[in-house]
Order: structure tokens, then sequence, then C-alpha cells
């Protein structure tokens, strides 16, 4: 299959965001340059083992290079909190991620790739492939993940409260709690 490459190198902008309501939004990874905007949809999951992922990815090359480049929380500043650029078209559906750190550029790369058949496979980070699947590939300084970070985890917890028992998320009129016998809290 023809593969479809949207490269953003430092973008203006790059988030995690949702649509819709509590217990039922929709997650977006979004990057925009200029006029050019590319949207992509995600699990709640995938977001925040993106962001917790990135955090730890960060932590290890400050820690290996102790880079002053590299700061150990989101600089002031550098948090998006504005909502999602839209209209929202969704280029695909994400499938896997990868990322990484390059030493040469010294910039985080993040990939996001489309679903895919078993029998296709997946190039490795920042491979330039014509076969494939859908890619959006993100490059951006450790400054900026570090803001994407802080965003992204704040996304994800905007949800609906757990439940103090079974953490499960609660409705707003409650849920049968498995630990509470099937009794409603």
């Amino acid at each position: 299959m023809a593969r479809e490459l949207f490269v953003f190198d430092q973008p203006e902008r790059f988030i995690a965001g949702t649509v819709g309501q509590p217990g039922e939004r929709q997650f977006f990874l979004q990057a925009r340059d200029g006029r050019r905007v590319v949207s992509v949809a995600l699990e709640k999951q995938q977001v925040l083992l993106l962001a917790e992922r990135l955090d730890a990815l960060l932590d290890q090359v400050l820690r290996r290079t102790g880079s002053a480049d590299i700061p150990v929380v989101a600089p002031v500043g550098t948090e998006d909190t504005d909502p999602l650029d839209t209209p929202i078209t969704e280029e695909f559906e994400v499938g896997s991620l990868a990322f990484g750190w390059n030493e040469e550029t010294q910039l985080v790369i993040v990939e996001t790739h489309a679903m895919v058949e078993e029998d296709e496979e997946i190039p490795d980070l920042e491979e330039d492939v014509d076969d494939g699947p859908s890619t959006l590939r993100v490059r951006m300084t450790a400054a900026y993940a570090r803001g994407f970070v802080k965003r992204a985890k704040s996304v994800v917890s905007a949800g609906r409260p757990p439940c103090p028992f079974c953490a499960l998320p609660l409705e707003p009129g409650g849920h049968i709690c498995p630990r509470a016998n099937g009794y409603r809290r």
C-alpha cells in the first residue's frame, strides 16, 4: 500500500486533545504548521502511554547527557491550553506509536502509524520507505516535548473521576461497583 507520510519539523503546534463529553470523548493528536493541520485519532490509553514514555525518555537523556537544553519539567509558556484546531479531519486511526531521541539533531521524534494488516510491516523510526502504513512524524525540542507531556496528562485526567473502591470511571449517576458486590456507588 502506498504510504502517506506527514512530516512536521518543529511545528507551531503539536498537541493531544479531545472532542466530546467525558465518557464519550474521542482523542486526537494534532500537528499544525502554518495552514497545514494533520489530526490522527487514537485511544486514551495510547495518549497516556505516549506521555509517560516521552517523559521517561527525556529523563533518561537528561541523566545521560546532563544537557541544560533538556528541562526537568515543562518550562513556563510551553503548555498549549487552546482547543484542537477545527474542522478536525481525521487522517487515520493510530495503530502503533514510536518515539525516540535523535542525538545528532537533539530533537525528540514521535511517529504515529495507521492500523495495519497482520502481514504489513511498520517501518523503523525515521525510515522513509514507499510502502507501509500512513505515518505522522513530528520532531520537536525537549522543552516542547515536556509541554506536550504536561498537556497530554492533563487531557487524559480531565475525564470521569475514578471510583474510590474499584478505580473504574464513575458515571454522573454512579455505577455498579464490582468491589461492592454489585451495589450502586
